[in-house]
């Protein structure tokens, strides 16, 4: 039993690391503009098969073929994550530009049916090249199943957490303890007054879509090998990820961090003990937080101005 235990806590940790990276991108838009990328579990969908058509083209092939393991190297794996990245922050641009900036400041929820829209759109154009059937993506790693002690972990899964939690430290100290990092902070506080004190808030704004959208295509690349690459991925995996910045607290970027780890270590071992009760006990838990603490668990209490 504790075997079984210390494997879902293992996989808890890996799977909540790609709901606190997609949780951070949900963040750092909300902070500096107020919106949210409700098409971002289609961004998750872009980066994972972007990184299947790198790997594919590297290795030769079509873009809608299969890859056998021979095909994924390490050296493979790194251009198909640098390819990944690229390609989501044009994606990110351009849901700025086409999809959130012409109804910022404006009033209304039109930004959300426009966000949604791009994310259907993103998804059909996937249907449409790669088609309805997941696509596998061998890991780099290897498939040999990793022991500690009795409790199996996949090497993938190793991958995915120190990746994640590499990314995570990095971005946090980017954000706490460099300009750029301030002059996000500063227009999250006050878009105007980041201007009177010289911030191109629009540059910064633009980062924020570009960083939030880099963030879910990396999710995307992890967590491929793990789940296979497919068009109807993303909407679980996205919810899961806001759910996590409801928990952490939107507004916090160490919230949405702490809370992806929390309701991923929750999934992995409620569904040890009866798999059908593990979404029930995530947003069963989401509604206890947003009645008895609505801004999170590290999340700052928004105050509307009257």
């Amino acid at each position: 039993m504790l075997d079984s235990i210390l494997q879902a806590v293992f996989s808890g940790l890996a799977l909540g690391s790609i709901y606190a990276l997609v949780a951070v991108g949900f963040n750092i838009t909300f902070n500096t503009t107020k919106t949210l990328n409700f098409g971002q579990g289609e961004f998750l969908v872009a980066g994972a098969f972007v990184a299947v058509s790198v790997l594919l083209l590297l290795a030769g092939k079509n873009i809608t073929d299969s890859l056998v393991p021979a095909d994924v190297s390490l050296w493979r794996y790194v251009l198909s994550l640098l390819g990944t990245m690229a390609v989501l922050a044009l994606l990110g641009l351009l849901l700025y530009y086409a999809a959130v900036r012409p109804f910022v400041g404006r009033g209304g929820m039109a930004w959300v049916m426009s966000t949604i829209g791009f994310g259907i759109i993103i998804q059909n154009t996937a249907l449409a090249i790669w088609g309805p059937a997941p696509l596998v993506m061998p890991s780099p790693l290897g498939s040999e199943v990793l022991r500690i002690g009795n409790a199996g972990v996949l090497p993938q899964e190793v991958l995915v957490l120190v990746c994640s939690v590499a990314v995570l430290l990095a971005l946090d100290y980017v954000m706490r303890h460099t300009r750029i990092g301030k002059a996000v902070r500063a227009v999250a506080q006050s878009g105007s007054a980041a201007t009177l004190m010289g911030i191109n808030v629009t540059a910064i704004v633009v980062l924020a879509f570009v960083i939030s959208s880099s963030l879910a295509g990396l999710a995307g690349l992890l967590i491929a090998p793990i789940t296979t690459a497919s068009v109807f991925m993303g909407m679980s995996l996205a919810l899961k990820a806001f759910s996590s910045a409801i928990l952490g607290g939107l507004t916090s970027p160490r919230g949405c961090m702490l809370g992806g780890f929390v309701l991923g270590l929750i999934e992995a071992l409620v569904g040890l003990w009866q798999a059908e009760m593990r979404e029930i006990s995530i947003f069963l838990l989401i509604i206890v937080v947003l009645v008895v603490r609505p801004q999170g668990l590290l999340g700052q209490k928004i105050v509307e101005k009257v």
